[in-house]
């Protein structure tokens, strides 16, 4: 898969994935304004034309984006290096929604009628810790 930032500046390539997952925690919807929609792209994902910007967000994470236009880039798992990419860097790839994570931090504002998997914080840590 290959995508890129608004202005063009950074790429993005990665494996070709074709589930997407929606995030619902306080800390996407604050920095995506809405629920993040993501694919999980594993440990190998190279960035060209320009650097990252990067901000840790948390003890596990830290976060991407272009300092030129501040297109969201990633969510990357510090003690993995695990890429989670916003969908809307693809353009060109289809994707099938397959899941909802942080679905108790969900607000009630908004709902999805998908039937798709629907995992806790807590799954989500589990399933994601180093093992």
């Amino acid at each position: 898969m290959k995508g890129q930032c608004l202005c063009g500046s950074i790429e993005v390539e990665a494996s070709d994935q074709t589930d997407l997952s929606v995030c619902h925690c306080t800390t996407c919807r604050r920095w995506a304004g809405g629920p993040m929609f993501a694919v999980h792209c594993g440990a190998d994902v190279r960035f060209s034309g320009g650097t990252p910007s990067r901000y840790q967000s948390s003890d596990w994470a830290e976060r991407g984006f272009c300092s030129h236009c501040g297109t969201h880039l990633f969510y990357c798992l510090l003690p993995t290096g695990e890429y989670v990419l916003p969908v809307g860097l693809f353009q060109e790839q289809d994707f099938s929604f397959a899941s909802q994570i942080f679905i108790e931090e969900k607000p009630g504002y908004y709902d999805f009628s998908n039937q798709v998997k629907t995992l806790t914080g807590q799954q989500v840590f589990e399933q994601f810790a180093p093992k």
